[in-house]
């Protein structure tokens, strides 16, 4: 999709809005999830898109075919945003205005997404205490824990997210211990 300039300058409010909104009501994960959802989903639905264009089109309808086809995909918020654009006949700006909201998302870094790979699974406490410490430590008020087991760590865990990796596995320790005893004990 190509965004041309002056159609982002009319949908940048509208996404910028969105966005304050779905963080004020604490539902900034799930209606990032609607908005890449629904980019997929107006890509591959042109007809669609041409339909909610289409300015002979009635708004009543619009909402009609946007409350049967979405409503049980969509948060609630991301479907009020929606009936609004096609309120305001901005609809036909809903690709842009979703390209901008999710510009917005990465950009901030609202929700941080981490990979934790333990060598058991974590109990409830510990899953709490680790969300607490990496929500302190990445300034984030929204994180996303994306949970695998992998008993070749043999104890502690890892954490991965975008390009850096902290291991705090005994597989690791036990690495550089025998590095760093490689290094001492050459002869």
């Amino acid at each position: 999709m190509s965004i041309i300039p002056a159609t982002l300058k009319v949908a940048d409010p509208y996404a910028r809005t969105f966005y304050n909104v779905s963080i004020s009501v604490g539902r900034s994960f799930e209606i990032t999830r609607d908005f890449q959802n629904l980019e997929v989903f107006f890509s591959q639905t042109p007809d669609l898109i041409k339909y909610l264009e289409n300015p002979l089109i009635s708004s009543a309808e619009k909402k009609e075919i946007l409350e049967k086809t979405l409503t049980s995909q969509v948060d609630k918020h991301t479907m009020k945003f929606l009936i609004i654009l096609v309120e305001r006949n901005r609809i036909n700006l809903v690709r842009t205005i979703i390209y901008s909201f999710l510009q917005l998302v990465y950009s901030s870094s609202v929700i941080k997404l981490f990979k934790i790979s333990s060598a058991s699974p974590f109990t409830t406490k510990q899953l709490n205490q680790l969300t607490n410490k990496l929500k302190k430590l990445t300034n984030t008020s929204e994180i996303q824990l994306v949970m695998s087991i992998d008993t070749s760590l043999i104890g502690g865990f890892t954490i991965e997210t975008n390009s850096k990796i902290i291991d705090l596995s005994i597989k690791n320790q036990l690495k550089n211990l025998a590095n760093h005893l490689d290094s001492v004990l050459e002869i």
